[in-house]
C-alpha cells in the first residue's frame, strides 16, 4: 500500500512506470507528473479513470481514495465514473 512519503520519493525513470497501491488504483509516474487511475470493469469491459493528478497543485493520496470509494459506488449503481468526472478530472489531467 501506498503512502504519501513512498509517493513523493518516486523518482522519474526513462520510461513511464506504475507503483501499485489497493484496490486496483496506482500512480503512473512519468518525467512531468504522477498521474492516480483506477481499473475498473463496467458492462463487462475494462475501463480507466483518471483520479486527478498527485501533488501540491493536485490530489492529496487521501482525495485519490475518497475518489475511488465514490466510483466505486457508481459502478456498483450502474453508473460509469468516468461520465460524473470528466468535468471534476478536466484540470487535473494536464501536466
Amino acid at each position: 500500500m501506498l503512502t504519501d512519503a513512498a509517493l513523493r520519493n518516486l523518482k522519474p525513470k526513462s520510461k513511464i512506470y506504475k507503483a501499485s497501491d489497493r484496490d486496483r488504483m496506482y500512480v503512473t509516474v512519468s518525467r512531468q507528473c504522477r498521474h492516480v487511475p483506477h481499473d475498473y470493469r463496467f458492462d463487462g469491459r475494462r475501463e480507466t479513470l483518471t483520479l486527478g493528478r498527485y501533488g501540491p497543485h493536485g490530489i492529496s493520496l487521501a482525495m485519490a481514495r475518497a475518489l475511488l470509494l465514490d466510483a466505486r459506488k457508481s459502478v456498483l449503481k450502474g453508473i460509469p465514473p468516468r461520465l460524473k468526472s470528466n468535468a471534476r478530472n478536466a484540470t487535473f489531467s494536464i501536466c
